[in-house]
């Protein structure tokens, strides 16, 4: 595992938010949630991109790309926010566990959610409805460029998520988020160790200069 995943997942995706707004980028993914409570796993890895159209007279697939997935890697499904039919499901979730991928993403919605949670494999949806994605829709690009919640997200971009959501980290930016999203870590670590001491919030907020720590660097 990269050196650079091991260091976002000891995080969060709060931190990692929060870095990404000190550096005037935008990663947060609207909607989407943990289809079962993740109980503190963080789950990160680069991201593997697929766009779904509706099909056309002639139907395509929705899947066949799983199989060239590599381990390790979260599937980011562009379904265009459909909430009319599925891209994923729990035959897809089994393949993926079976292969290592670090879990799926899907601008839309899957289905099968008792079986998927019974595989403890994490799928982030905007919810979940049964009807299936054949015949309605087809994977029409694998790899290229795709838009999650209105955010474009790249093959190879850095996805983070855990029970308060997802994010995106763009491949050009992560070490500078990284290391922002470390130094909020740290500054909130020791804001909790002086609310435990005793310290009132304002005073705490105010010594850590916490107010300032999302903010972008003035000129």
């Amino acid at each position: 595992m990269e050196d650079i995943i091991q260091q976002f997942q000891a995080l969060d995706t709060t931190c990692a938010a929060d870095a990404l707004d000190r550096l005037g980028l935008t990663g947060g993914l609207l909607g989407l949630k943990p289809l079962a409570p993740l109980a503190g796993r963080i789950i990160c890895g680069r991201a593997f991109t697929v766009r779904y159209v509706p099909c056309g007279p002639v139907k395509g697939t929705v899947g066949d790309f799983l199989d060239d997935v590599p381990a390790g890697r979260v599937v980011v499904l562009d379904n265009g926010g459909r909430d009319y039919c599925t891209v994923w499901g729990d035959i897809m979730s089994l393949v993926a566990r079976r292969n290592k991928l670090a879990g799926t993403v899907i601008d839309g919605v899957c289905r099968d959610v008792p079986e998927i949670v019974k595989l403890g494999y994490p799928v982030f949806s905007k919810g979940a409805y049964m009807v299936t994605g054949k015949d309605r829709v087809e994977a029409a690009e694998v790899g290229g460029p795709v838009a999650v919640s209105g955010v474009r997200v790249q093959s190879l971009d850095l996805i983070l998520g855990d029970d308060s959501g997802v994010v995106v980290i763009p491949r050009e930016g992560e070490d500078r988020v990284l290391a922002a999203a470390l130094e909020i870590a740290e500054a909130e670590r020791r804001l909790r160790e002086e609310i435990e001491g005793g310290a009132t919030l304002r005073a705490s907020r105010e010594k850590l200069n916490y107010h300032r720590l999302q903010s972008r660097p003035g000129p």
